[in-house]
């Protein structure tokens, strides 16, 4: 695995952006590291929609929102000095499972040797319920480092 090869799991929240600056801090002109930015899309139910052409309107609208907070995490990396040719985006659709293990995988497949994650801040009683993303892949990741920024 190569830790310069650096893998952020992003949803579009405050605490996803805060792991990308984090990560801009950390590396920012430092030559050699490549960072790519990695959204799971989950669809949304489509029993909550009336039709078929809302669901689909919705999806879009999602992945707009995402291509948006791209756009703008490139631009936060440019300004921390991370070339523009080394900032990669892959928005995926979930395909089950646990978003923990989706990226796990990309990682593992791709042989990222740093992961790094934004912290939602669950409680501690919904954590123990239902477990949290960044919980799962501190865990179970293998081989790389895990950054879990707060």
């Amino acid at each position: 695995m190569n830790f310069k090869k650096i893998l952020i799991a992003v949803d579009a929240s405050e605490n996803s952006m805060r792991a990308v600056r984090y990560v801009g801090e950390i590396v920012g002109s430092s030559p050699g590291f490549e960072v790519t930015l990695l959204h799971v899309a989950v669809s949304p139910d489509r029993d909550l929609f009336p039709d078929e052409q809302v669901w689909k309107a919705k999806k879009q609208e999602m992945q707009a929102n995402m291509e948006l907070f791209f756009r703008k995490s490139r631009t936060a990396l440019i300004e921390f000095g991370v070339p523009s040719q080394n900032i990669h985006e892959r928005y995926i659709q979930s395909g089950g499972g646990s978003l923990s293990h989706q990226i796990l995988g990309v990682q593992e497949s791709d042989g990222f040797g740093t992961i790094v994650i934004g912290r939602r801040g669950v409680s501690k009683e919904e954590e123990f319920l239902f477990g949290s993303v960044s919980n799962k892949i501190v865990h179970y990741a293998k081989g790389c480092t895990v950054w879990v920024v707060e």
